[in-house]
């Protein structure tokens, strides 16, 4: 059997000039890098309308399990799926970070015979649009240290610098570290510490703005420290804004690729949903509403995560809105949320799987009737399925008046996806509001306090029985609140692997409590970051780390996936 990379390698790609012409972009409002990916210019897309007839398709999943669920590969086949049946449609997917690529799981293109593609290009370095992220975020922590280094006008206190550097890559001793050390010449010493690129707030300024002024004017509301006196310091204090556009300017531009089977991709932005918001740039999702009929975008980590977060950030901040939701699951995914070992995942055990399926009733209740979204269920089906599994998993489903689909895209392409298309395709037909309508469901409005929303979100999705949090935390939340950012959205960071805090409670913990270690403020990405349990912004390499396998064997990439 071919690896990923080994069909990937395999395809023969149409230039991207005619995968562009597909949805109707000219060729001069393209920017190649090389043959088979190019940037589309944002002054030509800006200018196309949102189609009247767009229908936007949010693809989530479960809570993720070792064995994988395939939502990229879903989000792949089901575009190749619509354009089977003849629909005009676009998917949208995040770009890879290198720290996974190198760390955990490899390549993250999709899978199998649904893939984005060059499959390569886009897991190693791509069009630099995250190196262009972390240089304009380090521009600004250089810009901060040289600033104190030359006499602190501004008073910035030192010890209250909040303002982080990034690396695009995993490496935990980086997590907390001292700068400036050496002598009076290099600065004053203080504690610092590294992030993930995809963890930083230039990311998720990246992923929300609707342009480059709003862009600018988000870098700038960045709050990087506070004075001895506790009032805030932003970037726009330090005139870093306009440097830090100015090597964002190219990378906001979507980048446009191709899936095997051709139909037109925007791979953009990237932010973790574990601790981020986890969705690919708005300027992507809108720009495919310009040019297609349906667009089907992909929100990372389980339906808790990105699903959420998607709505209550990237709905509530550009005026989006699904018309439906594909919740992605298999077999032994279920069977693991069951308590079913590694080792038995492909053995028949209806008791795993009738102790697992509470995880995906939970995701279902919380998109349909919580995010206000109509769901179907897609089932990524294994030769190793039974018929009585799949019949259990058919009728549970059925029973909560919820469609559900066997797919074979890893196999079989769009073919296999075809049915999961038509359902997707009834959904959006009967969904008579238009996708740039307000979305009608949030898990909180934006008048509800800080602790509210986060109240709402934990207990409402989450299934906790509780919040808890230290006296130093319940303070912050009020600075926070006085300082004129109690109106935003949160943005929880927690395990993406259980609805609770620990990541060994499988299933659909209830009356569980989760517990706030942390409260970072994204004054120009506009939510407010809740660190909780032992999430960290800044994740480590595994014991055996994927870049092991990583190789170059006779000029060709092999290991990636």
């Amino acid at each position: 059997m071919l690896t990923d990379i080994e069909i990937a390698q395999a395809a023969s790609l149409r230039p991207i000039a005619e995968v562009a012409a597909a949805v109707g972009v000219p060729e001069a409002a393209l920017e190649p890098y090389g043959k088979t990916k190019a940037k589309v210019h944002l002054d030509w897309l800006s200018q196309q309308p949102i189609r009247p007839s767009a229908r936007m398709i949010l693809v989530t999943a479960i809570s993720p399990t070792p064995p994988g669920e395939g939502k990229t590969t879903t989000t792949v086949g089901l575009g190749d799926g619509l354009r089977h049946l003849g629909k005009n449609a676009m998917i949208c997917l995040r770009e890879p970070s290198l720290g996974p690529v190198f760390g955990m799981k490899g390549g993250a293109a999709g899978g199998g015979h649904a893939q984005v593609v060059p499959m390569e290009d886009i897991n190693l370095h791509f069009t630099g649009d995250f190196n262009a992220i972390g240089l304009a975020n380090n521009l600004l922590a250089a810009l901060i240290d040289n600033h104190i280094h030359h006499g602190n006008a501004l008073g910035i206190d030192v010890r209250r610098v909040t303002w982080r550097r990034v690396v695009d890559m995993n490496d935990r001793a980086l997590r907390d570290i001292t700068v400036a050390l050496g002598g009076p010449g290099n600065g004053y010493p203080r504690e610092d510490g590294f992030d993930i690129v995809v963890a930083s707030e230039i990311m998720a300024i990246f992923c929300l703005a609707t342009d480059l002024d709003d862009m600018k004017e988000r870098l700038g509301r960045i709050v990087i420290g506070y004075t001895r006196d506790k009032e805030p310091v932003y970037a726009r204090d330090l005139n870093a804004e306009g440097a830090m556009s100015v090597l964002l300017k190219d990378a906001l531009a979507p980048n446009l690729v191709q899936t095997l089977e051709g139909t037109p991709a925007f791979v953009h932005g990237g932010p973790f949903a574990n601790i981020a918001h986890g969705c690919n740039s708005v300027i992507a999702t809108v720009g495919a509403l310009r040019l297609a009929d349906y667009v089907v975008t992909e929100a990372g980590f389980g339906a808790d995560l990105g699903a959420e977060k998607f709505i209550d950030i990237t709905c509530r901040s550009a005026g989006l809105r699904p018309s439906a939701a594909v919740i992605v699951a298999t077999v032994r995914a279920l069977k693991h949320h069951g308590g079913a070992s590694g080792d038995d995942l492909t053995t028949e055990n209806l008791d795993a799987l009738k102790a697992g399926l509470v995880n995906l009733e939970r995701h279902i209740t919380n998109v349909r009737d919580h995010y206000g979204v109509p769901a179907v269920v897609s089932i990524n089906k294994f030769l190793t399925d039974t018929d009585a599994e799949i019949d259990l998993l058919r009728t549970h489903v059925e029973s909560m008046n919820v469609p559900i689909v066997l797919a074979s895209h890893w196999a079989d392409g769009g073919v296999g996806a075809a049915d999961l298309a038509s359902v997707v395709v009834e959904i959006c037909d009967a969904d008579e509001r238009a996708a740039d309508a307000g979305h009608h469901s949030f898990v909180y409005p934006d008048d509800a306090s800080l602790w509210e929303k986060i109240e709402a979100v934990a207990t409402t999705i989450y299934g906790a029985s509780e919040v808890t949090a230290d006296g130093k935390v319940r303070a912050r939340l009020r600075e926070l609140t006085t300082e004129g950012y109690g109106h935003l959205p949160v943005c929880i960071a927690k395990t993406q692997y259980s609805f609770s805090t620990d990541p060994s409670l499988l299933g659909a913990p209830s009356g569980h409590s989760m517990n706030i270690r942390e409260v970072r403020l994204a004054a120009g990405a506009g939510f407010v970051v809740v660190v909780c349990g032992d999430i960290m912004t800044m994740p480590g390499l595994p014991r055996v780390p994927s870049s092991e396998r990583i190789d170059m064997v006779d000029g060709q990439v092999v290991g990636l996936f």
